[in-house]
């Protein structure tokens, strides 16, 4: 049993709409989510835009491997609208999908980096994250969830509005 948490994020158009078809897509086309957190509003970070992002973190049971993941997160994004911009770096999307943890891995490819490498950086990551995965314990900084989020240095604003209403 493989256990996956990944970080959702929209700041176009439906957002609200995007998360909700995004966790379907994962729980038919990636693995069983046996965790949701709730959602959250935050200010862009890397890039300038009016539009506030939604984002929110799930937890979900997979057979697939690391690559064969990312390869269907992509897949989902690109049936939610989102268009990636070739060196554009940080832009305005309907849907990110990020692998945060692939169990206790610690990956390092060019394509691919688990433990995500920014994530105790970005409180817009951690506070989901912490929501549904206090305790676990990021394989290289040797910190829980809940301590990442206490010693991150990110000054941004993160707003819970609530949850996303799912039935498998």
């Amino acid at each position: 049993m493989i256990k996956a948490l990944l970080s959702l994020g929209s700041n176009m158009g439906d957002r609200r709409k995007h998360l909700a078809r995004a966790i379907r897509y994962i729980n038919v086309g990636i693995g069983h989510i046996i965790d949701l957190s709730g959602v959250y509003e935050t200010e862009a970070i890397g890039f300038e835009t009016d539009q506030k992002f939604l984002n929110m973190a799930v937890e979900v049971i997979t057979d697939y491997t690391p690559i064969e993941v990312l390869k269907k997160c992509h897949d989902i994004e690109t049936k939610l609208g989102r268009i990636r911009t070739p060196g554009a770096g940080y832009e305005s999307r309907s849907i990110d999908i990020d692998i945060l943890f692939y169990n206790n891995e610690v990956i390092n490819l060019e394509t691919l980096k688990i433990p995500h490498p920014l994530l105790h950086k970005r409180k817009f990551v951690l506070e989901p994250l912490a929501e549904i995965a206090p305790d676990l314990t990021h394989p290289i900084l040797d910190q829980t969830v809940k301590e990442l989020l206490k010693n991150c240095t990110d000054t941004s604003k993160v707003e819970q509005l609530g949850s996303i209403f799912y039935e498998p």
